[in-house]
C-alpha cells in the first residue's frame, strides 16, 4: 500500500490561487510509475483532476486544462497541484493517488487498478 500525504487545502476567493503538495514515502514514489488528483464534491462520485506519468508527461481533464499544473519534485518525493484561476465549481475534497496497474497514466479511476489514496485536503473556492 503507497503512502500519500496531502496538504495545502484552504479557502480562497474566486480567480485566487492554491497550490497542493502530496508528500509520498520514497518507496512510494520509486515503485510507483503514476501518480495523480482526484476531488470529491458532496454529493457527487470521485473525480480525476490531473495525472503525471513516470516520464512526467502530464494529463488534465478538460474542466482544469489551462488552470492546473501537476508536476513532481523527485528530490523531495512529493507530487503538486497548482491550481490558478480558481472557480466555485472546484470545491471539492481533493485526493492524491497512485494506481499499483494501470490501462493508461490518466486521471481516470476506470483506468486506475488497486489504488492507493491520500487522506484528502479541502478546497473551498467562494464565489
Amino acid at each position: 500500500q503507497a503512502q500519500l500525504q496531502e496538504t495545502g487545502g484552504g479557502l480562497v476567493q474566486a480567480g485566487g490561487s492554491l497550490r497542493l503538495s502530496c508528500a509520498a514515502s520514497v518507496y512510494t514514489y520509486n515503485s510507483y510509475q503514476c501518480m495523480g488528483w482526484f476531488r470529491q464534491a458532496p454529493g457527487k462520485e470521485r473525480e480525476g483532476v490531473a495525472a503525471i506519468d513516470n516520464d512526467g508527461t502530464p494529463t488534465y481533464v478538460d474542466s482544469v486544462k489551462g488552470r492546473f499544473t501537476v508536476s513532481k519534485d523527485t528530490a523531495n518525493h512529493t507530487l503538486y497541484l497548482q491550481m490558478n484561476n480558481l472557480k466555485p465549481e472546484d470545491t471539492a475534497m481533493y485526493y492524491c493517488a497512485t494506481p499499483t496497474t494501470y490501462v493508461r497514466c490518466r486521471p481516470v479511476r476506470g483506468d486506475w487498478f488497486k489504488t492507493s489514496w491520500g487522506q484528502g485536503t479541502q478546497v473551498t473556492v467562494s464565489s
